[in-house]
């Protein structure tokens, strides 16, 4: 029996095991299928106060601060949780095992929302990608798309710049409203990176005679290209939970509307902006209540 299961190994994670295995909890992180979440993901972290580096090295960081004190990590992912705070948590795994916890500590983030045209299932993996960091180096030299106009967006179109022949960036607004200036005037210096705004696909194929992809915009102009990214943003991970615990429409958790004895931190916690700094406070935040709340039962 654990005092506490972290389901996450991202910063809220992290940060969490960190707190708990350091106020002497006996603490266990299910970290899913990789160290760090979306953040292992990113090239080159600028606005995480105090590092200088990239997403994966601040996430082996981050984990060799909780294991120093105590925390245990294994990668496998939750199926289901079920229990409470009065008699305890068991959580089943994908590998058939299951753990038991006095409380549960739900850290496992946020995953790209899918792109829901014709064609975008069916070429995932052949030439339709949700990750730029770690697809762009196979468009090196080609001519790629990127859906959104985000942060997340600019960022990959920044990163693939470097990589690709040509980036075209297809928003349905008329301005990237939503991304921070220092992005858009980055992309806005760049030569090979073309914004095409009050644009939307409906449908993406692959041209018979060539590996190629043919997109097409809702007023039927065909845009040929290599391969098409997608950062249209996320939606929680939050279907292994049951159906009765509440959730918004991102599929988010709001931190009042859990049973006992289960917390929750980081970019599945409803109502908080999903950035890095905003998860390693919810994660504190999460675990000091945490080792509260099994210090009052005691």
């Amino acid at each position: 029996m654990y005092d506490i299961i972290i389901l996450g190994s991202g910063p809220a994670g992290l940060t969490a095991a960190l707190y708990t295995a350091r106020g002497g909890k006996k603490t266990l992180v299910l970290g899913g299928d990789k160290l760090g979440g979306q953040t292992a993901g990113i090239a080159v972290l600028e606005n995480y106060p105090g590092w200088a580096g990239n997403g994966l090295e601040l996430a082996e960081f981050m984990k060799n601060q909780a294991t120093s004190f105590g925390a245990e990590i294994i990668f496998v992912s939750a199926k289901s949780v079920k229990g409470d705070g009065e008699k305890g948590f068991t959580v089943l795994t994908d590998d058939g095992k299951e753990y038991k916890s006095k409380v549960v500590i739900v850290s496992t983030g946020a995953s790209p929302r899918k792109l829901a045209i014709d064609g975008a299932r069916e070429l995932f993996g052949k030439g339709v990608s949700y990750c730029a960091t770690c697809d762009g180096f196979f468009y090196s030299n080609k001519n790629v798309l990127i859906i959104g106009g985000g942060n997340s967006a600019l960022n990959d179109a920044l990163y693939l710049s470097d990589l690709a022949k040509t980036v075209k960036i297809i928003y349905r607004g008329s301005a990237f409203t939503r991304a921070e200036k220092v992005m858009t005037d980055r992309v806005n210096e760049r030569d090979n990176i073309e914004c095409l705004f009050n644009t939307e696909l409906k449908s993406i194929s692959a041209k018979s005679d060539s590996q190629e992809l043919i997109a097409v915009t809702l007023d039927n102009k065909e845009i040929i290209c290599d391969g098409v990214f997608v950062a249209i943003g996320h939606e929680a991970n939050t279907d292994y939970l049951s159906e009765d615990i509440k959730r918004d429409d991102m599929g988010r958790l709001a931190p009042d509307a859990l049973p006992t004895g289960m917390f929750v931190a980081g970019d599945v916690q409803s109502e908080i902006k999903m950035q890095i700094a905003t998860a390693v406070g919810t994660g504190c935040d999460a675990a000091i209540n945490a080792i509260n709340y099994i210090n009052t039962r005691l």
